[in-house]
C-alpha cells in the first residue's frame, strides 16, 4: 500500500469510495490536508502517474484547529484505514498537537481502527446528517 498527497483527479475515486458528491470531495482536497492509500502497484513511486491508474483503497483529511489536529474524513478498507491514520498521527506528534477524530456511531469498521491506532473515546459527538457520532481524541501523539 502506497501513502499519498490528493489530487484534484481523484475526486472521483475518493467520492466512490465516501458514497459522497464529487464536488464535496474537491472541496475536500481543496481545504483540507488529504491523503490517499493506494494499491502498491509496484511501480516507482517518485514516478507521476496519472491518478486514475490508482485503485485508492481509503483517504484521510485533516486540518488544525484551535490547537487540535482535527481528523475531518476518513474511509476505506479496514487496512488503509488504520494505515492512513498515521498520518493526522505524525502530523500532531511533530507538532505537539492532540488529534481528534469523529466516527458515526454506525460505522463499527471505523471505529476499530480509530481505537486500535490508541485514540480514547471522549464522549458523544455533533450529529452528522441526522447520525450521532462519538469523538475520539489521542493526546500523546510521540
Amino acid at each position: 500500500m502506497e501513502v499519498r498527497d490528493a489530487v484534484d483527479s481523484d475526486a472521483e475515486a475518493l467520492a466512490a469510495v465516501a458514497n459522497a458528491p464529487t464536488r464535496a470531495m474537491r472541496r475536500l482536497i481543496r481545504d483540507r490536508t488529504v491523503r490517499v492509500a493506494t494499491a502498491d502497484t509496484g511501480v516507482d513511486p517518485n514516478v507521476d502517474a496519472p491518478a486514475a491508474d490508482e485503485p485508492i483503497l481509503g483517504f484521510v483529511g485533516f486540518d488544525v484547529r484551535d490547537g487540535v489536529v482535527h481528523v475531518t474524513r476518513l474511509d476505506g478498507t479496514e487496512d488503509a484505514t488504520r494505515r492512513l491514520l498515521e498520518e493526522p498521527l505524525r502530523f500532531g506528534s511533530a507538532e505537539g498537537l492532540p488529534v481528534e477524530v469523529l466516527v458515526v456511531e454506525s460505522e463499527p469498521s471505523l471505529r476499530a481502527a480509530v481505537e486500535y491506532a490508541g485514540f480514547e473515546r471522549v464522549g458523544p459527538g455533533p450529529r452528522f446528517d441526522g447520525y450521532p457520532t462519538i469523538r475520539y481524541r489521542l493526546t500523546e501523539t510521540a
